[in-house]
Formats: C-alpha cells, structure tokens, sequence
C-alpha cells in the first residue's frame, strides 16, 4: 500500500469516526473518547501526516496496513523502523513488564521495553522513525490547536505543565486501547467456545494439532491465563476465573529466526545484530528473544515475526515445522539461547500445516455464523 493509498484510508477512518461520534460518546469515557481522538489524529507528528493509526489500522487487525513492508515507514520518507508493527488490539492485556527468576513476562513492544501501555504510547511521538516529534511541548502545542482541545482540558486539567499534559496525552491513549472496539472477542473460535458456532472438520484437525503435535499451544496457550493488568472488558464470555483466551504465554523467546536483509532492513550498518530482550536488560542468557504475541486476528497481520521476515501463516508453521531441517532455512541471527524444545523438526505433513491454519483463521474477529446475516465469512470463518 502507498503512502498515499494508506493516509486515504485513514481519512477514510477519520470520517467514519465522526459520523458515528454521537454513538461512540454514548459508549466510551470521557478519557477513552479523548484516546480515540489522539489515537486517530495525523497532526500530531512532525509534519503532520501520522498517527497511531497509520501503523494500527482498525482494518489490518491494529497493525501496519502496509504488508508488503518488513517494517513501517515513518511520517519521514525513506525513514523506517526496524521491526515489524505489533498489533494495537489486545496489548492491554499484556501484564506490567517484570524480570524474576531470570524470566521475563509481559510489557510492550518486541523487546518489552516499555512497561506497559501508557510508558508505550509516549514513544512513537518523540521517535524519529516514527512521528518525528523534537520534544513533548510540540506535540502538547498540536493538541492545543486541535478541535478537541476542550475535551482534553476536561480529562487533563488546564495545560501548564508540558509533562503532565503529555503523560495524561499517554493514559487516555492506553484508556482507549483498552475499550471493546479494540478487543472485540468475537471471532469464530470465541463463538465456538460459547456453543453458537461449529469448526469445520479441518479447523477441528488443526485445533488438535496445534494444542497437540505441533506444540503451538506450549508458548500460544489455548486456554485462558489470569495475568495482571487485564483488559477492560469484551471478553464475550471468553472470561471467568481463568481470564480470556489470548493465545500466548507473555514471555519471551528465541525462535532461531535468520535475519531479514530484504529492504529497508538491508539499509542497517553491516553487522547489525537485533539482540531484542537481552539488549534492554543488558543480559546475555536474553539475547536474541522476543515477546510472544497473541494470535487474535492473526490473518489480519502479515508479515510475521519481529523482523517481518515471514509472509503469509502457512509460512510461519512451515518454520516451525522445519527450521532445523538442513538447507530449508538460513542460520539464526542470533545463535545463542535458541528454542530446541518446542519447534525444528516436528515432521508435520503440508495438509497438517495446513489444517492448523485454517484453526488461526478462526481467530478472527467479526464472525457471523452462515445464516444469520452480516459479513462473517460464512461456516469456515474465513475472512
């Protein structure tokens, strides 16, 4: 997707969210409608042009809607990130960063370098591959010229402390990210879970597989966790004393993924290593480990990993498959404290990949059960 076919689309999101204001000021707080404004707000980078949402689009599952990118591109052209966008949707359930026993869980961004979603939100303002801000007071300047600079007065309190007023500018984005419209929970497998929809035989197959044979279930658990700093409800049943499903362990890995050289990222210095967790705590035994992400609306999300190396999920099981099958694969980026346990040679057949697949493709939200109207993708829940 262009630069300018994806700024039309969040025109086009913008526009949609003004029609249906005077329902969404009915739904969320005050704090979280002021949120969806920041959220969606292209003028508060430097230039104006971006926002949050140009690289968690609604549409792309909350991530970059730009898939034919390992990365994303920032307000600046010819400025890109270095890893590929996480999706916005479900982080909130992603518990306070902690380090214990040489563990470490939850926290926001590959590397869990921010402790949660507020420390999160205060980062791509000021970052220069992203929304290029020079400092705190430029973009406080930009909400005070906005439209709803009142709102933002009412949650924030009068502006006359630049950093109080951009951490209140992080808490309501965090608020907002933490509403239904977020984490909608309605997918075919939130469905089947409640006894309203059926998976087909192969979603059946691949649901076995991937809490079976194909491990998937060891580090994306199937089963709800109770994790600290939970979400703020549209769990649609998904809840109860054992929380909702998420599909992940909140921890952090190291797949053995080669690295991606393919463009922007063939652009870095020679030499380059990305050493993900164990750079942020300055540990070694964490070098080359990334957070696991939840699952929901994965097929929204393309390309996969932390460095976007993978395209499509039939891709991404077939690495796990055979990662350690000789030729198949280039060598880790990082050699050092590889996953042996649970991926590499798991001698799945390509119907097999398949089949745990099309059980991902459940996982989409927005699904309506054939026959009861809407666009739900029909009885495979395909989207």
């Amino acid at each position: 997707m262009s630069r300018r076919v994806k700024r039309l689309v969040i025109v086009c999101v913008s526009v949609l969210f003004g029609v249906c204001f005077s329902n969404v000021q009915a739904e969320l707080s005050s704090q979280q409608l002021l949120g969806k404004f920041l959220y969606f707000d292209e003028n508060l980078s430097e230039p104006a042009g971006q926002s949050c949402a140009s690289c968690h689009l609604p549409d792309a599952g909350f991530a970059d809607p730009d898939t034919h990118l390992p990365v994303s591109e920032g307000v600046i052209p010819g400025r890109f990130g270095g890893r590929n966008s996480p999706s916005a949707a479900y982080a909130v359930f992603f518990p306070e960063f902690s380090y214990i026993n040489n563990v470490a869980v939850g926290g926001q961004f590959w590397d869990g370098r921010a402790a949660n979603l507020t420390e999160q939100a205060k980062g791509p303002f000021l970052n220069p591959v992203e929304m290029n801000n020079p400092n705190k007071a430029t973009v406080i300047a930009d909400i005070q010229a906005s439209s709803y600079v009142g709102l933002f007065e009412d949650v924030c309190g009068p502006i006359v402390d630049v950093d109080a007023a951009y951490d209140c500018t992080a808490e309501a984005i965090a608020a907002y990210e933490g509403t239904d419209e977020l984490n909608k929970f309605t997918s075919k497998f939130d469905l089947v879970m409640a006894g309203q929809a059926r998976f087909t035989r192969q979603e059946r197959r691949g649901r076995m597989l991937f809490n079976g044979r194909g491990l998937c279930s060891q580090c994306h658990l199937s089963g709800g966790m109770m994790m600290g700093g939970g979400g703020m409800g549209g769990m649609g049943g998904m809840g109860g004393s054992s929380g909702p499903v998420l599909f992940t362990d909140f921890r952090y890995h190291n797949l053995g993924l080669p690295k991606n050289t393919e463009y922007p990222l063939d652009q870095q210095p020679p030499g380059t290593i990305d050493l993900g967790l164990g750079a942020i705590l300055g540990v070694t035994a964490e070098n080359g480990k990334f957070k696991t992400p939840h699952l929901r609306n994965i097929a929204q999300t393309p390309p996969y990993m932390h460095n976007g190396l993978l395209k499509t999920l039939k891709e991404v099981v077939h690495f796990y498959n055979t990662r350690d099958i000789p030729g198949l694969w280039n060598p880790p980026e990082v050699a050092e404290n590889v996953e042996t346990q649970l991926l590499g040679n798991l001698g799945l057949t390509s119907s097999e990949e398949d089949a745990i697949v099309a059980f991902m493709l459940t996982f989409t939200d927005g699904y309506t059960p054939s026959g009861s109207g809407g666009s739900g993708g029909g009885g495979h829940g395909h989207r």
